[in-house]
């Protein structure tokens, strides 16, 4: 019997993956079943079963790899020089998941998925270690680029990195939540709002307030 190439492996992973975010993301996490997953991916049951054993699986492997995607876009930006500041980042990054894996209308039922995620983690453990660990990354990695920030000028505030990491992850979270509730929110709201608020200064030259 041919022995199955690692390559091969990884695309059927890829292939059911992607076809269960598409369900989740449609018909929401609790209304898909496994027969919807199997479905929509063209597969077996022992085919998909060979890689993941339920929902819970599959929901907890979704987000892990988004939350590795987007620290390792972080930190690969945090090795620039200069590195990009956060309206470029967190645009480019939110463009990834909301707007080249997902198309058009679509994007919105993404966001909501993302939200159910979160809530999920209310009920299981497992999810809600895979979503923590997800975080203190983020924060680990927007802490080194605040770090990045200083060192080459950009940021001058006497303000405790993980502060300014934790802002922007909020930020970033704030904006998914918004199209997921409402829709039609444009990546480059995000980044024309965070252009905005960098380029505001103290009247007169003033200290700002603290």
């Amino acid at each position: 019997m041919a022995r199955v190439s690692q390559e091969h492996l990884d695309a059927r992973r890829r292939q059911i993956l992607d076809g269960a975010a598409r369900c989740f993301a449609r018909n929401g996490f609790h209304a898909t079943s496994m027969q919807d997953v199997l479905a929509e991916v063209g597969l077996s049951a022992g085919a998909v079963y060979r890689y993941f054993r339920g929902k819970e699986e599959l929901i907890g492997a979704i987000a892990t790899e988004a939350f590795a995607g987007i620290r390792s876009a972080f930190e690969e930006a945090s090795r620039a020089t200069p590195p990009p500041t956060p309206d470029v980042l967190l645009g480019s990054v939110l463009r990834l998941f909301l707007e080249e894996r997902i198309e058009g209308a679509d994007r919105q039922a993404f966001a909501r998925l993302i939200i159910q995620v979160w809530t999920e983690t209310l009920r299981n453990e497992r999810l809600a270690e895979t979503l923590a660990e997800g975080y203190h990354g983020m924060r680990a990695a927007w802490t080194t680029l605040v770090t990045a920030y200083r060192e080459s000028g950009l940021l001058h505030a006497d303000v405790p990195a993980d502060h300014v990491a934790r802002t922007l992850i909020a930020t970033a979270q704030g904006f998914i939540a918004q199209q997921a509730l409402f829709g039609d929110v444009a990546v480059e709201i995000l980044q024309d709002g965070l252009r905005g608020l960098m380029s505001m200064s103290p009247p007169g030259g003033a200290e700002p307030v603290r």
